[in-house]
């Protein structure tokens, strides 16, 4: 059989118009690249900096001010509170509000005549990035501050919380739990709306009896089940195998992990709402997922991020929920204390609902 350049040429406008057309998927072949490079290119930095830490200086005199401008000046750390006991301090690292904090004694002084230690970093050891850049700080010099006699030695004791082996998986599994839920959670939901009208089930649901609402919640419900069983297989695992400690309460987990299946299935109903293909649909959810996985903490700093991509951030769910499953699961705390990020995702699930009705009511008309 012959090959016909005339057919050819024909199937090949056919489809760029066809492309053309499709504006979802011809935005996505210019804007997932576009996103990539200024994701790769911008947004990731494993240089971390400006971490959030606390100082308690017992010592309150011109030496220890002195000693945290030099710290300071390093630009790896941003003092954002003081506090006049460790106890404050630690209380703040469990809550998520700083990652370390930097104790000066009473007697610093006589350490420093003496040789001594100078004071002591309390760390947050769930996180070994954050972790590794604080201990780059412990034996920095201090030319300008202490005796010259003294500035070979060490400067400061660490003290790891959570945990204090540096054992990555620690801090990996945990923020492996969002990421899989982000990528199951969003993927199911998208295709939701979109798989009924290919089928051709879209009519008889405008057609019946049911509301909007009803439908939504009812597409989501059973996806909440298979989120916590994965939640489950994934925690459940993560501690008998690679012995993640699991230090607050499962019923804390739970319901974190609730809510933040709840936020995920609510962006994929969103994204099944405005796409009008299959398609379509898992190119948006690939637009949501790779800014998710980047930008979330889960594998670079988000300390070492620009301030534009950390406003990004702040906008995925993915962001939050890390924040609150690494705070219940290895430093202990509960969702009061997480309250920002608890809040966050209440919000913006029903915020996501809203939009997600109101986007069906129109293919009503």
């Amino acid at each position: 059989m012959r090959l016909s350049l005339l057919r050819i040429k024909a199937i090949i406008i056919k489809e760029l118009r066809q492309l053309s057309r499709d504006r979802i998927t011809f935005g996505m072949v210019v804007m997932i690249p576009l996103i990539q490079l200024l994701l790769f290119g911008y947004a990731i930095n494993t240089d971390v900096r400006n971490v959030p830490i606390a100082v308690v200086d017992q010592s309150d005199t011109a030496t220890s001010r002195m000693l945290v401008e030099a710290i300071k000046a390093t630009q790896a750390v941003k003092v954002v509170e003081h506090y006049a006991t460790p106890s404050q301090g630690e209380n703040a690292i469990v809550d998520g509000h700083v990652k370390a904090v930097l104790v000066l004694p009473k007697d610093l002084q006589r350490r420093i005549n003496d040789q001594d230690k100078l004071g002591q970093w309390l760390v947050d050891g769930s996180d070994t990035v954050i972790s590794s850049t604080i201990m780059q700080l412990q034996n920095m010099p201090f030319a300008d501050v202490l005796p010259s006699r003294s500035q070979s030695l060490p400067s400061f004791e660490i003290a790891l919380f959570f945990n204090p082996e540096r054992k990555s998986a620690i801090n990996i599994i945990p923020g492996l739990l969002g990421v899989i839920l982000t990528m199951t959670m969003i993927l199911f939901t998208s295709v939701a709306i979109v798989r009924e009208r290919e089928q051709g089930n879209l009519e008889l649901l405008i057609t019946s009896p049911m509301h909007p609402s009803e439908l939504m919640i009812a597409k989501i419900i059973p996806y909440i089940f298979i989120g916590l069983i994965q939640s489950s297989i994934i925690l459940g695992l993560g501690h008998l195998v690679f012995a993640v400690p699991i230090n607050g309460a499962v019923s804390q987990i739970f319901l974190a992990t609730l809510l933040f299946i709840l936020a995920s299935l609510t962006l994929g109903l969103m994204i099944s709402t405005k796409a009008q293909t299959q398609l379509q649909s898992m190119q948006m959810t690939f637009f949501i997922i790779l800014p998710s996985i980047l930008l979330s903490g889960f594998m670079f700093p988000y300390e070492g991020m620009p301030v534009l991509a950390q406003w990004l951030a702040e906008v995925l769910p993915t962001t939050h929920f890390i924040r609150i499953i690494r705070g219940i699961v290895l430093r202990g705390a509960d969702m009061v204390e997480l309250w920002r990020d608890t809040l966050w995702l209440v919000g913006f699930t029903l915020v996501g609902m809203f939009i997600a009705i109101k986007r069906f009511k129109k293919t009503l008309d």
